[in-house]
């Protein structure tokens, strides 16, 4: 576990990458739909794999993750749009995955927080059609998989998402409510991050207070005291999260 997970034990971390291989394997299947997609998502996953073994630098991780963004951008056909518009998008989608990479450090909320989110984009993406359906499906299986590994109760758990597990589930999340606002033109569909964006902005503010230096591993979060301080288990914690 790092710093700021609710754990003890040694348990394996990177398991996520199973998310990654869900994304891969409708890729592959699918008669290479969505390639500028699946080429950004692997470099934010490699980067991601190789911090989860040791850590590296914040200025490299930063290369990859701005690159990969870019990548995002042009399988969106957001070049055509005013430079402000891209580093508005830009900002908005770095912030979208640290927001899901920092809220993972209890067993099954960064599953479950994902299933909660998929689960009603297979509902709207019927309606509106913004992705192929199956890379939902795809992605849906593998966080279910994931489930039956890591959503269980504290000590418990057989593995950890790791870095490469929540980056890369943000990642195909961020890409399909990007796709659905792009095809709605309707940004409050954002809405399905709330939780996990009102957490992080509150957390923010809670160390700012504190006097706390932001660059460093915590345990602030409202999940984490939860969990921690008032004892509450974590497929409890989860489940109020989802």
């Amino acid at each position: 576990p790092n710093e700021r997970s609710s754990h003890s034990r040694i348990t394996l971390r990177g398991g996520g990458i199973i998310f990654y291989f869900g994304a891969l394997a409708y890729f592959l299947t699918n008669d290479w739909e969505y390639p500028w997609f699946i080429l950004a998502l692997s470099l934010i996953t490699f980067i991601s794999f190789v911090d989860d073994i040791r850590s590296t630098s914040q200025g490299l991780r930063l290369v990859f993750h701005f690159s990969a963004m870019a990548l995002m951008f042009y399988q969106w056909g957001l070049f055509s749009l005013s430079w402000w518009w891209i580093i508005i998008a830009l900002i908005v989608c770095t912030g979208i995955i640290n927001a899901y990479n920092f809220m993972d450090g209890i067993n099954g909320i960064t599953a479950g927080y994902s299933l909660s989110v998929l689960l009603p984009l297979m509902l709207v993406n019927e309606k509106s059609g913004f992705v192929d359906p199956s890379l939902i499906y795809v992605s849906a299986l593998s966080v279910l998989v994931f489930c039956l590994f890591n959503f269980r109760p504290k000590g418990k758990a057989k593995c950890f998402a790791g870095d490469v597990g929540s980056i890369s589930i943000a990642y195909i999340l961020l890409f399909m409510i990007g796709s659905l606002i792009i095809k709605t033109t309707d940004v409050t569909y954002l809405v399905f991050l709330l939780v996990y964006g009102v957490d992080g902005c509150l957390t923010i503010m809670h160390r700012v207070l504190l006097h706390e230096n932001l660059g460093q591993a915590h345990r602030k979060h409202a999940y984490q005291l939860m969990a921690n301080e008032l004892k509450i288990g974590h497929v409890k914690v989860s489940l109020v999260y989802m």
